[in-house]
């Protein structure tokens, strides 16, 4: 059962989740707020579970709609193969998803209660968007694009951030775009080897609206774009200089982007550049933190 339970939460996954929380952290302490530890184990307890709540509602609706059986797996893409293995765990993986969302819910009724009923402009889309990711965000292209970012940047680092210091200064909103946009595109590469699958059970992704070849192009703009961003809040003060420290993240990309325009059509051999998309986005959101880290300290 451990194993099934592993396997759905999909838990190496979940060090983006962590990499977005001590992001918030980072950047909190840089503006001089102080060390709450009881915010920052609810954050967890919202961010944690949030993630494995997705993944498991994931698993089990492309289970059940045969997508699992179809997709070609990679270490990064495909789900997790659990249930295809274990068909006889489907419910305890709906289980699993239902009840990592009522702690989610529980824990955000308890940051209400200290900071205010506005927090729910960030709870209520973030639950949402748990519940209906599978089944309805996967056929709107433009929806599905953004859906993920939104969720770890907008929702997950600007509410970890409102927490941790109860105010929302440009350098936050910056952040959470720029975790936006690389969260989007981590999804976006990762949609590259499922088209043919994810076609024939009725998704709509710009993989299958556009075609691999454009969307190659789009990933590669949007990290690029990221990392102006960066540039750009450095410049108008938003963000410390020593943030800059994260353009150390841009020697990936010249591996990253080329491989990716030209092995888009190839999942064997984009395979490599699916972890290295990885690679590149945590790399990034921690030397972002360890700037902040290095600005506050």
């Amino acid at each position: 059962m451990l194993k099934t339970l592993l396997g759905v939460s999909r838990i190496n996954f979940l060090t983006l989740t962590l990499a977005c929380v001590l992001l918030a952290l980072a950047f909190s302490l840089s503006q001089g707020a102080a060390w709450q530890w009881l915010d920052l184990v609810l954050v967890l307890m919202i961010a944690l579970p949030a993630h494995i709540s997705v993944n498991a509602f994931n698993e089990y609706f492309d289970f059940r709609s045969g997508l699992d059986f179809l997709t070609t797996k990679t270490p990064f893409s495909g789900g997790s193969g659990t249930l295809v293995t274990h068909p006889q765990q489907a419910r305890l993986a709906l289980f699993l998803a239902w009840g990592c969302l009522g702690i989610v819910m529980v824990a955000g009724l308890i940051l209400i209660s200290r900071y205010g009923w506005p927090l729910l402009w960030i709870g209520l889309p973030g639950v949402l968007i748990i519940c209906t990711y599978t089944q309805y965000i996967n056929r709107s292209p433009l929806v599905c694009l953004v859906a993920p970012g939104i969720g770890f940047g907008m929702l997950m680092t600007l509410g970890s951030i409102w927490v941790l210091q109860q105010s929302l200064p440009a350098g936050a909103w910056l952040l959470a775009v720029i975790v936006s946009l690389l969260v989007s595109n981590l999804l976006l590469l990762n949609q590259f080897p499922d088209v043919d699958a994810d076609r024939q059970v009725g998704r709509r992704h710009y993989p299958i609206l556009l075609g691999l070849g454009p969307c190659a192009i789009i990933f590669s703009v949007l990290h690029l774009v990221a990392l102006g961003l960066l540039v750009l809040g450095v410049s108008l003060a938003w963000l410390p200089q020593h943030t800059l420290v994260a353009l150390l993240s841009a020697g990936v990309l010249f591996k990253l982007l080329p491989g990716g325009i030209r092995q888009h059509s190839d999942s064997q051999a984009l395979t490599p550049y699916l972890g290295l998309n990885v690679i590149f986005i945590h790399l990034y959101l921690l030397l972002l933190s360890a700037g902040l880290f290095w600005a506050a300290w």
